[in-house]
């Protein structure tokens, strides 16, 4: 190259997590000449944490199932899944000689448990691709001209042309692996509405006195009912997992999946908390936990009623409810009147409690809104309103539970994206 000449790619991918990684690997396939763009030190960095550090790569339930756990507007993925699915993302890993397991809930892990195995495999994929790679590189904005993509501007003032640009830069959840919401000005730039960001995956904070005394702290409670309830008492929705008592308020798989409903509803209620509700026994109605309850104290009336019920909760839980259904904690079985009784059967149903929030968005694990899915076509990922412009990933308004189902949205719309930007590149010439 001669000093001063411009350096020129048919698709520069802005972004090294899992989408971009994916996007260049695609975009790369087709022979275009691809650059990968990272503001970080390393590629990957989101991924090799994902899954408590084993990456959960995917997950292998039916289409269906997968977009029910993408309550954030997973129903656009449909197109992409008919076109790449989540089992093109096993076959896709196995050739690159990753083997994947399944555990609970279709949840895949290489069969390493190593997540950095996954990463390395993929970069070994950018390098037999012929993909550049630049890390330390930070973008400062994308440019346009005459309705479609030009360049690509770094901090460093550099100008890279350009026949189109993949936008794979995250959210804002997680910003030390480099999501800090760069993407979303880029966006707007070429005319794109950002939907409102919060944090979804994210623990809830509460002020209850039990909470802020630590009554409960570090206590897990195992496959409950955890709801969060509207204006009028009903449950907007439950999920049945484990969950945690923190020194904040409450976290673990439930409460995560929880969260975005905290942060709705409040929102909706315009107030400053939301009543939540666990049911100690999702399988049970009150009336059967009454009347085992009333057949136990029968059976041992001098012994004391919180030995008689001993292992019917964890301990700590157990006797949190005791003292709230005002039943003596010296009282012997036989002399617990049935109305407290019922009390507790219908405290261990529907223990209420109030939530005022969440943790912030940079301590979420997934970023709720994005560049709106309105504006980009379904099956190629590009945008409506610019030429030679793609967007995969988080920066788009989607999002699912923790479990592998962000991760595949993140594959599947990287591989479409890098699959189109490189067509559309091609054709332009």
């Amino acid at each position: 190259m001669k000093v001063g000449e411009m350096m020129t790619y048919d698709v520069v991918v802005i972004g090294g997590g899992p989408s971009g990684l994916m996007a260049s690997i695609a975009a790369g396939e087709s022979g275009a000449k691809v650059l990968l763009l990272d503001k970080g030190n390393k590629l990957g960095r989101k991924l090799a944490i994902s899954g408590g550090g084993r990456c959960n790569v995917t997950n292998r339930l039916p289409i269906e199932e997968i977009i029910k756990h993408i309550p954030g507007n997973g129903r656009f993925l449909y197109s992409a899944f008919s076109i790449f699915s989540n089992e093109d993302i096993i076959r896709f890993f196995e050739k690159l000689g990753i083997q994947l397991k399944e555990e609970d809930h279709g949840r895949m892990f290489p069969v390493t448990d190593k997540a950095q195995s996954v990463v390395d495999a993929l970069i070994g994929e950018l390098k037999r691709r012929k993909v550049d790679i630049r890390t330390n590189t930070p973008v400062k904005k994308v440019e346009y001209v005459d309705g479609k993509v030009c360049a690509v501007h770094l901090q460093n003032g550099e100008r890279i042309e350009t026949k189109s640009v993949i936008i794979a830069v995250g959210g804002k959840s997680v910003p030390h692996t480099g999501s800090t919401g760069d993407g979303y000005k880029w966006a707007q730039d070429a005319g794109h509405t950002i939907t409102e960001l919060y944090p979804t995956e994210v623990p809830i904070t509460s002020n209850e006195s039990f909470i802020k005394e630590k009554v409960m702290q570090g206590l897990s409670l195992r496959d409950v009912g955890l709801s969060v309830l509207n204006k009028k008492g009903k449950p907007i929705i439950t999920h049945k997992m484990d969950m945690i008592f923190t020194h904040f308020g409450i976290s673990g798989p439930a409460v995560l999946r929880c969260s975005q409903y905290v942060v709705k509803e409040l929102k909706k209620q315009k107030s400053s908390s939301v009543t939540m509700s666990i049911d100690a026994f999702p399988d049970k109605n009150e009336e059967v936990i009454f009347q085992e309850l009333v057949k136990i104290t029968k059976e041992e009336p001098k012994k004391a009623f919180k030995n008689v019920v001993k292992g019917f909760l964890p301990e700590r839980y157990l006797l949190f409810l005791i003292t709230l259904a005002q039943i003596d904690e010296q009282a012997t079985a036989g002399q617990v009147p049935h109305d407290q009784l019922r009390e507790f059967a219908k405290l261990c149903k529907r223990f209420e409690f109030q939530v005022n929030g969440t943790l912030s968005i940079d301590k979420a694990f997934v970023t709720g809104g994005g560049v709106s899915v309105k504006e980009v076509h379904p099956k190629e990922m590009g945008s409506k309103f610019m030429n030679g412009l793609y967007f995969c990933g988080e920066v788009l308004d989607i999002h699912g539970y923790t479990g592998g189902y962000n991760i595949t949205s993140a594959l599947v719309t990287g591989r479409l994206a890098g699959l189109n930007a490189s067509v559309y590149a091609k054709d332009s010439y």
